[in-house]
C-alpha cells in the first residue's frame, strides 16, 4: 500500500509540474501579446505603425504557443516527428516572426524618454553586444541542438518538466537571438556587416543540415527508426523552408543597403 502510494504521489507531482510549465508558458505568451498591444495604443498618436509588424509579433506567438502546449506538444512527448514540427514551430518559425515584429523598435516608440534612453544604453552593453553577434548566437542556436540530439539530454526533457521547460526556453531564445542578429530591423548599434552575416547563415545552414542527417541515421535514445527518420526529415526540409526565408530576407536588406550607399554616393557627387 504504501508503494502504491508513493506513486500516486510522484504521478500527482508530476501532473502538477507540466501543469504549471504549460501556465507559465500561457503566462508569458500573454503577457507578450498584451505588451506589444498596450505599446500599440500608447504609441497611437505617433507615426503609423505597419500592420505586418503587428500581424507578424501575434503570428510568431501562436507558433510559439502552438510548439510548447496544446495537442502538438502532448504527442511529442511519443513522438519524435511531432516534437520536431513542435521545435520548427517554436525554434524557427516563431521566432522568424517574433523578430519581425520589430518589437524593440514598438518599445522605443512606446516609452517615456527616460525609459527610451535606458533601453538604448541597455542595447549598447558588452553583455547584449556579445549575445546579438551572429557567431555567438548561432553558436548557442546551432550549438544547443547539437547537446539536446547527441547526449541524453533529449529523454531526460520529456521526463523531467524543468529540464523541458529550461530546454524550450533555450530553444525560443535562442533562435530569437540567432535571427534578430541576421535579420532584425531593430535599431542596433553594433550590427555586423552583411558580410559576416551572410557567412555565419551559411554555416548555420550547413551545421542544422548535417544535424538532420545524423539524427535520420542515428536517432536519440528511445526513438524508433521510422520516427527517427521522419523526424529528420522534417527538421531537413522545414529548417530548409525557413533558412530560404531568412537568405531572401538578408538579400533584401543587402539590396535596400546597396541603393542607399549608391544614392548617397550620387547625392555627394
Amino acid at each position: 500500500m504504501d508503494h502504491e502510494h508513493d506513486h500516486d504521489a510522484v504521478a500527482a507531482s508530476d501532473a502538477a509540474a507540466w501543469a504549471l510549465f504549460e501556465s507559465a508558458v500561457g503566462t508569458v505568451l500573454l503577457v507578450a501579446a498584451a505588451g506589444y498591444a498596450l505599446a500599440l495604443w500608447v504609441a497611437r498618436d505617433r507615426s503609423p505603425w505597419p500592420a505586418r509588424r503587428s500581424m507578424a509579433w501575434f503570428a510568431g506567438l501562436g507558433c510559439v504557443a502552438a510548439g510548447l502546449v496544446g495537442p502538438l506538444a502532448a504527442a511529442a512527448h511519443t513522438s519524435f516527428t511531432a516534437h520536431m514540427a513542435g521545435h520548427l514551430l517554436a525554434g524557427m518559425l516563431g521566432p522568424l516572426l517574433l523578430v519581425l515584429g520589430s518589437p524593440v523598435s514598438l518599445a522605443l516608440r512606446a516609452l517615456p524618454v527616460t525609459g527610451a534612453r535606458r533601453l538604448s544604453r541597455l542595447l549598447r552593453t558588452a553583455v547584449i553586444r556579445a549575445l546579438t553577434h551572429p557567431a555567438v548566437a548561432g553558436v548557442l542556436n546551432l550549438g544547443g541542438l547539437w547537446l539536446l540530439y547527441a547526449t541524453g539530454l533529449y529523454p531526460l526533457m520529456h521526463s523531467s518538466a524543468l529540464v523541458h521547460a529550461l530546454v524550450h526556453a533555450h530553444i525560443v531564445f535562442a533562435g530569437y537571438l540567432f535571427t534578430a542578429s541576421l535579420i532584425g530591423a531593430d535599431p542596433t548599434p553594433h550590427r555586423a556587416s552583411i558580410p559576416v552575416r551572410s557567412a555565419v547563415l551559411i554555416a548555420f545552414i550547413a551545421g542544422h543540415s548535417i544535424l538532420a542527417k545524423w539524427l535520420w541515421a542515428s536517432p536519440p535514445a528511445g526513438v524508433a527508426p521510422d520516427d527517427g527518420r521522419a523526424g529528420a526529415q522534417l527538421m531537413y526540409y522545414g529548417g530548409d523552408a525557413v533558412d530560404v526565408a531568412l537568405i531572401v530576407l538578408l538579400l533584401h536588406q543587402w539590396y535596400v543597403a546597396t541603393r542607399l550607399r549608391a544614392g548617397a554616393a550620387v547625392l555627394a557627387g
